[in-house]
């Protein structure tokens, strides 16, 4: 397990999954049916973001060094997510805080940067209209320092909130503001869940002596992809509601409630280890969060990001062990539909796997430093599943 970082260990289940999780605790936990391959420059290739793009690396601790800073400020992908199929289309979209939005089309990377929207903006909440991305934007009012400002402050300051990804154009323009929700001043949607009809926002109002945090949620009147700012008053119906109604709509669910198809994805390990898992579909509106609680152990859950898709699941824990089942696209559903398990590279101590996406046949996974609300070095790795995977398994 020593070389483990040269090495994808494919794990085919039943699989001892404690090993995989506490890899950092013991390297010497058998497994059972362990098929190793071995990783070349010809099948992996790991990336790192710089302030204005992405650069190779050989390997993620030889890229250079970041000042850490707050996640909301931080250059790293913020979340990611498949679009749905379309006749063996399978592209992907990672929304890469500060910076822009990246578009995967099997091994080909696209990024488009936004000084304009992204420099001073945290972005995230990835989602899709009409298989069309739509991701958010704000200021933190904790450490953003623009907020400061008299033009931030200007009654007819826009502050952004929803923003569509033209994915022919390549570039990003707004849909709605926080102006169009609510008429406080100095205030950020910071959050939001869409459920496919409704939206339902956190919104921070930022004072000289306080911040006040209000929930409004939202339909629209017309088709939302219609709409901008200019139109959004009038195009959307809104109303307040409260902190609890915002809570349930984004509430914890315990993973006996999960989708079918994540437990028999996981149904090596569920019993066995405390996991929060974060659970999207492909193309889809706001992810569902699931928890697996395990009474007798006390350890803290491992976080966990999960891709339903039309012919293929996926989940990538935070050490870097993969759940793959079904086939993917132009390829034969591996193993009879049986779940694999799959060991990405290990990373160095303080960093972690994040998020993921695969495009084609094509896996990219988000990998960054990470130091309580900090972050430091980010970037994604890239891994050919045919032929660490599917050369390899009938």
């Amino acid at each position: 397990m020593k070389k483990l970082c040269n090495k994808l260990i494919i794990l085919l289940i039943p699989l001892c999954l404690v090993a995989c999780a506490k890899s950092q605790a013991s390297d010497n936990i058998p497994a059972q049916n362990v098929l190793s391959v071995e990783i070349t420059k010809k099948n992996h290739s790991w990336f790192y973001f710089t302030n204005i793009t992405f650069r190779q690396v050989d390997k993620p601790q030889n890229a250079p060094v970041q000042l850490p800073r707050p996640w909301t400020e931080a250059i790293h992908i913020t979340s990611a997510n498949n679009a749905a199929e379309q006749n063996g289309n399978a592209k992907a979209y990672a929304i890469v805080n500060r910076l822009g939005v990246l578009k995967f089309e099997g091994e080909a990377i696209f990024l488009s940067p936004d000084v304009t929207l992204f420099n001073d903006r945290t972005a995230g909440n990835l989602v899709f209209l009409n298989n069309v991305p739509v991701f958010s934007v704000y200021k933190s009012a904790f450490f953003n320092e623009t907020i400061d400002t008299p033009l931030y402050q200007k009654d007819s300051a826009s502050h952004l909130f929803l923003i569509q990804f033209d994915t022919n154009a390549k570039i990003s323009y707004p849909l709605i503001n926080c102006n169009n929700i609510t008429k406080k001043p100095n205030s950020e949607i910071t959050d939001f869940y869409w459920n496919g009809l409704e939206w339902c926002c956190s919104i921070k109002t930022a004072t000289e002596t306080k911040t006040d945090f209000s929930y409004v949620k939202f339909t629209p009147l017309i088709p939302l992809l219609s709409v901008s700012p200019a139109t959004a008053s009038s195009s959307i119906k809104s109303e307040e509601t409260d902190a609890e109604y915002f809570r349930k709509c984004c509430a914890q669910i315990d993973y006996k409630s999960a989708p079918e198809r994540i437990k028999k994805l996981l149904s090596g390990f569920d019993t066995k280890l405390p996991f929060i898992i974060e659970v999207k579909n492909a193309g889809g509106c706001s992810p569902r969060t699931y928890v697996n609680n395990v009474p007798e152990i006390t350890d803290k859950e491992l976080k966990a990001t999960a891709i339903l898709s039309q012919s293929w699941s996926a989940a990538l824990f935070e050490d870097g062990t993969l759940f793959l089942e079904g086939a993917l696209p132009g390829r034969h559903i591996l193993r009879s539909g049986m779940p694999v398990a799959m060991r990405l590279p290990k990373l160095p101590v303080g960093y972690v796997y994040t998020d993921f996406v695969i495009s084609g046949t094509t896996l990219y996974a988000a990998w960054e430093e990470s130091e309580f609300y900090k972050t430091g070095r980010t970037g994604f790795l890239q891994v050919n599943l045919d032929r660490t995977l599917y050369s390899r398994m009938i």
